[in-house]
């Protein structure tokens, strides 16, 4: 939890940096034209075509849908709706920051004439693109290496939603859609926000064990596991020091000699 916390706070102190970078134009903004320009001279018609199908995944109509498939193999996999209420209330979040920021900021995107079409005149800062995938597939990555216990298995779960989130922003410049900066600060905040959830969700698991554990044994309240045992515990160590008394047995079918059933 310590080094979780730890993290967020960097992250979102970075956030600030290249939030002020981008207003003042200065430090990271530099980055933006030549990076621009580097992708401009990868560009071949049969790229340009594979990469804009491939940032429509990311888009405001194939995320949803790649969101919706991954979360119901999530549910069906852990027979569980966490996945759909940290997924969901997640994403729901990202795209109210995306929604926000770029109102905010107002940034324009880069000219048209060193853009692929279909052209966006959207506001540029944050890349929602990147957002919205860093959040999506971070938290898929997360609850997905919850149900396996291989470490190779989780080393490639990783591995696979770090190359996706990249490649998603890095397409975003690729196209000209968006600056170097716009998709920085969308991994940044999206790895901020999805810290904020992990923390959040084993923050509950936490709670919640040791609402069920219950305080630390002492010798005036001994350890309970669960209250049935331990009102047959404590009815059992009752009798046994009890001078040797005959233990009743009033049992519905077999009345007591009080009456009692």
């Amino acid at each position: 939890m310590l080094i979780g916390g730890v993290v967020v706070v960097v992250l979102a102190l970075l956030s600030a940096e290249v939030y002020d970078n981008v207003v003042d134009d200065v430090g990271l903004a530099n980055l933006d034209k030549p990076t621009l320009a580097f992708m401009e001279r990868l560009r071949s018609p049969g790229l340009d075509s594979f990469v804009t199908g491939f940032t429509n995944i990311g888009g405001g109509i194939g995320m949803p849908i790649l969101a919706s498939i991954l979360t119901a193999w999530l549910i069906w996999a852990s027979r569980t709706w966490r996945p759909l209420i940290l997924i969901g209330g997640a994403a729901a979040v990202s795209v109210t920051a995306t929604t926000l920021g770029k109102k905010l900021i107002g940034r324009n995107r880069p000219d048209h004439a060193d853009a692929v079409p279909p052209y966006e005149d959207s506001p540029s800062f944050p890349s929602g693109h990147t957002l919205n995938t860093t959040v999506v597939i971070g938290l898929v990555v997360y609850l997905a290496c919850l149900e396996v216990q291989r470490a190779i298995a989780r080393v490639g779960l990783i591995t696979a939603g770090v190359i996706f989130i990249v490649a998603m922003g890095m397409s975003r410049v690729y196209l000209g859609h968006h600056w170097m900066t716009d998709v920085i600060i969308g991994w940044v905040l999206g790895l901020g926000w999805v810290g904020i959830v992990i923390l959040a969700h084993r923050l509950f698991h936490v709670l919640r064990h040791r609402e069920q554990a219950g305080p630390a044994p002492t010798f005036d309240h001994p350890a309970r596991l669960h209250e049935g045992g331990t009102e047959a515990g404590s009815g059992g160590s009752g009798r046994g020091s009890g001078g040797g008394r005959p233990a009743e047995t009033n049992d519905a079918d077999t009345p007591g000699p009080s009456g009692r059933s």
